[in-house]
């Protein structure tokens, strides 16, 4: 029994004591907190000795010590704890008539005040976190729509190249070309031709890059274009259009189908192969002016010594000069004043004769002469310069898309940029 006594007195004892030094710890701090704020006006530093207080405080039973928590967490604009302290002092405070009663009763006033404004700020910032989250979310789902509307009025396409006066450009994908405006319409697809050049208003499509048997051409000025005759319409032993020469702005297109002894001559915006209807009047009329010396009735010239079979007109009084049994041009004859263009030593091949001026090509040389063969500058593509206003936009690799005042366009259809489309949703 005297054992039991003597350990609940031990045990009572020592929590006493330990009480007593957690009691003067605390109070330390709190004078500690004190002074700063007297000395320093430091609220923060105070706080930190202040909660180092309530560590070693079980519950406040001292106003003074509710007090100080108030004004620090009060200063500090944590008005939760501020009102929780305050309400603290007021369960503990005995003396109501006292100044630091009413102080702390006008501090608790400001407390509420100030707390209900926070948590009304808090409030209305939570709301607007929320609309904020919810307008952010809108504009998410108007991003998605836009991309995907916007994929709707790209290309899929390797290149586009340059727009010609009638807004329209030659384009490549997977080694083909076709033809496209700059409104972003495919007009031929991209499927069979392997060559294309364009000239003066007309784009030609080939479906090889040497000796083609089959060209599409396509007339810019007028919107609309079809497949060349085929070689052999033109001449029954003709397979292919061998050499393809620049059409010119008058529609006149030359080629020199093999196995022919005369070059085609096609009429792009006639859509018809041009040929000398009157032979026979040329060959009197070159003969009247000495041009030939004679010619005979399957309408072979002579020239000095040679006979020749005149093969057709380029225009500009150029005829080309075959040798029987041979359907490379041995020459070209420039009837203006009988000068002979031998391909030995001058051109392999001659285009259409317009505007003073013919194309030439002498293996990979290409060049310009006038009606006696004479060299001239090149002639100019007058249909080669846009002015429209049109811009193409490389989105990533193969991904095309044509932008026109500041939309997107494909068609009729316009789509604005992502910032004026959210912009016009606001």
């Amino acid at each position: 029994m005297r054992k039991i006594f003597l350990t609940l007195f031990c045990t009572a004892f020592f929590s006493i004591s330990f009480a007593q030094n957690n009691s003067e710890i605390a109070n330390v701090y709190i004078n500690r907190a004190n002074t700063v704020i007297e000395e320093s006006i430091d609220f923060k530093q105070a706080l930190v000795l202040f909660e180092k207080a309530m560590k070693y405080t079980d519950t406040i039973t001292k106003p003074n010590v509710a007090n100080l928590g108030a004004k620090i967490y009060f200063e500090l604009k944590n008005y939760k704890e501020a009102q929780k302290y305050s309400k603290q002092y007021f369960l503990i405070a005995k003396n109501k008539n006292s100044e630091d009663y009413l102080q702390q009763l006008e501090l608790f006033v400001t407390i509420n005040e100030e707390l209900e404004l926070q948590l009304a700020e808090e409030k209305r910032l939570e709301q607007e976190k929320i609309k904020k989250a919810k307008e952010l979310r809108r504009i998410d789902s108007l991003k998605i729509i836009w991309k995907n509307t916007s994929k709707e009025f790209s290309v899929q396409v390797d290149s586009i190249y340059q727009f010609n006066a009638n807004n329209y450009a030659l384009y490549r994908k997977n080694s083909k070309f076709g033809i496209i405006n700059d409104k972003a319409e495919i007009i031929i697809g991209a499927n069979e031709y392997a060559s294309a050049l364009s000239y003066a208003g007309y784009i030609l499509l080939k479906n090889k890059e040497k000796e083609p048997t089959k060209v599409y051409y396509f007339n810019t000025n007028k919107g609309v274009g079809a497949l060349l005759p085929n070689p052999s319409d033109f001449n029954s032993l003709s397979t292919n259009y061998g050499k393809i020469l620049l059409p010119r702005s008058n529609g006149r297109l030359v080629t020199y189908p093999n196995n022919s002894y005369e070059p085609m001559v096609y009429d792009l915006n006639q859509n018809k192969i041009v040929k000398v209807s009157n032979k026979e009047e040329v060959l009197k009329d070159l003969k009247k002016n000495d041009i030939i010396r004679k010619y005979n009735k399957d309408l072979e010239v002579k020239i000095e010594k040679e006979w020749y079979v005149l093969g057709g007109h380029l225009g500009g009084g150029i005829h080309p000069l075959y040798i029987e049994s041979d359907y490379k041009v041995y020459a070209f004859l420039c009837s203006i004043d009988g000068t002979l263009l031998f391909s030995s030593s001058s051109y392999d091949y001659i285009g259409a004769f317009h505007e003073n001026k013919a194309q030439t090509i002498k293996g990979n040389t290409i060049s310009w002469i006038n009606q006696n063969g004479t060299k001239v500058s090149e002639a100019k593509d007058k249909m080669a310069k846009y002015a429209g206003n049109s811009k193409v936009i490389k989105l990533e690799e193969g991904v095309y898309q044509i932008s026109k005042d500041g939309v997107i366009v494909k068609g009729n259809d316009m789509l604005e940029k992502m910032p004026d489309f959210l912009r016009k949703f606001q």
